[in-house]
C-alpha cells in the first residue's frame, strides 16, 4: 500500500525533465531568447509573444540594471517597504489561513469525526470517507472553471463564509445533537460541505494568489515563504487535532476551527484585492518607474518601491472594493 506513493514521485521526476523554465526567470537571467521560445510553445502568435516578452523585460528592468542600485532579495524581504510588507502579510496570511481552518484535520480524521457522530459500521465509515474524497475532487475541478470567470476574491468570500457555517454546524452537531440518524446525516453534510467550500475557493485560490501579488524581483522567495507557512500550519493542525479533541471534545475543536474561519473572512475583506493579475504587472512597472526617477539619489530598491506608490491608495489594489 505504501509503495503506491512511489508512482506520483516517478511521474513528477519524469515531468521535470520536460517542463521548461519560467519565462520570467529566464528573463531575469538575461536568457531572453530562451524565454521567447518558451512563450512560443504556448502561444503561436508572435506579435503577442513579443508584447508579453516586452512587458516582462520592462518589469524586470532588463537593459537598465546599471541605473538601479540593487539590493539583495532577502534583505528586501527582511526589511521591506510598507507596500511590500502588505503584500507579504497578504500572501503569508492566506497560506496560513488555508490550513489553520482545519481542512487537513477534516480530511485525515474524517473516520474519527464520523465515529463521534455515531457511525460504527466499517463499511459505512468507508463510504462516508470516500464521499469526502469525491467531493473534494469534484469541487477542485469546478474551481478550475470558475477562478478566472468569477474572480479570486468572490471565490474566497464564498469559500471562507461557507466553511465557517459548515464548521460551526459540525461542532454543533457533535456537541448537541449527538448520535443518531439525524446527527450522522448532519455530520456527513457538514464535513462534505466544508470540503466542498474549501476546494472551490481558498484551497486552489491561495496558490494562485501568492503567484500573482508579488513583484517579479521577490516573487520566488516570497511565494516560498508562504508555502513554508502553509506546511508548518498543516503539520501543527494534523499533529494537534487528536490531543485537542480529547481535551475539549471533537465538537469543541471544530468550534475553534469555525472561529478561525470567521477570522479568515475578515482577512480576505481587508487584505485581498479583486484584480490581482492586473495589479501584479502594474506593481512591477510602478517600482521600475519610481526607481528610474530617483536613480540619482542614494536609495535602495525598497525606498524606490515605496516611492512608486506615492499618490496611490493601498485600497486601489489591495483591500476591499
Amino acid at each position: 500500500m505504501l509503495a503506491v506513493g512511489i508512482l506520483p514521485s516517478v511521474f513528477i521526476a519524469f515531468a521535470l525533465c520536460i517542463i521548461p523554465e519560467s519565462p520570467r526567470w529566464l528573463v531575469l537571467q538575461n536568457r531572453v531568447d530562451e524565454a521567447r521560445n518558451v512563450l512560443l510553445k504556448t502561444n503561436e502568435n508572435e506579435a503577442e509573444v513579443e508584447e508579453r516578452l516586452a512587458e516582462i523585460e520592462l518589469a524586470a528592468g532588463i537593459g537598465n540594471s546599471g541605473k538601479l542600485e540593487e539590493k539583495a532579495v532577502w534583505r528586501e524581504l527582511l526589511n521591506p517597504s510598507p507596500a511590500l510588507s502588505r503584500m507579504l502579510i497578504t500572501g503569508f496570511g492566506i497560506q496560513c489561513f488555508q490550513q489553520i481552518t482545519g481542512i487537513d484535520a477534516t480530511v485525515y480524521y474524517s473516520p474519527e469525526i464520523f465515529k463521534a457522530a455515531g457511525i460504527v459500521d466499517n463499511s459505512k465509515l468507508l463510504a462516508a470517507t470516500v464521499a469526502v474524497g469525491v467531493t473534494k475532487t469534484a469541487f477542485i475541478l469546478t474551481a478550475i472553471f470558475l477562478i478566472d470567470k468569477v474572480g479570486r476574491k468572490p471565490l474566497l468570500y464564498v469559500s471562507t463564509i461557507g466553511m465557517t457555517v459548515c464548521l460551526f454546524s459540525l461542532g454543533s452537531t457533535l456537541s448537541f445533537v449527538g448520535e443518531g440518524s439525524i446527527g450522522v446525516a448532519l455530520a456527513i453534510l457538514s464535513v462534505c460541505g466544508n470540503v466542498a467550500f474549501f476546494s472551490v475557493g481558498i484551497g486552489p485560490v491561495c496558490w494562485v494568489l501568492t503567484s500573482e501579488i508579488f513583484p517579479l524581483k521577490v516573487r520566488a522567495q516570497a511565494s516560498a515563504l508562504g508555502a513554508v507557512g502553509n506546511r508548518v500550519c498543516s503539520g501543527f493542525v494534523a499533529m494537534s487535532f487528536l490531543s485537542l479533541s480529547r481535551a475539549i471534545t471533537v465538537g469543541g475543536t471544530f468550534f475553534i476551527f469555525s472561529a478561525l474561519s470567521a477570522l479568515s473572512v475578515a482577512f480576505v475583506y481587508k487584505c485581498v484585492s479583486r484584480n490581482e493579475r492586473e495589479v501584479n504587472m502594474a506593481v512591477d512597472l510602478l517600482a521600475k518607474k519610481a526607481a528610474e526617477e530617483v536613480m540619482d539619489k542614494p536609495t535602495g530598491f525598497g525606498t524606490c518601491f515605496a516611492k512608486g506608490f506615492m499618490g496611490v491608495k493601498w485600497t486601489d489594489w489591495v483591500g476591499p472594493k
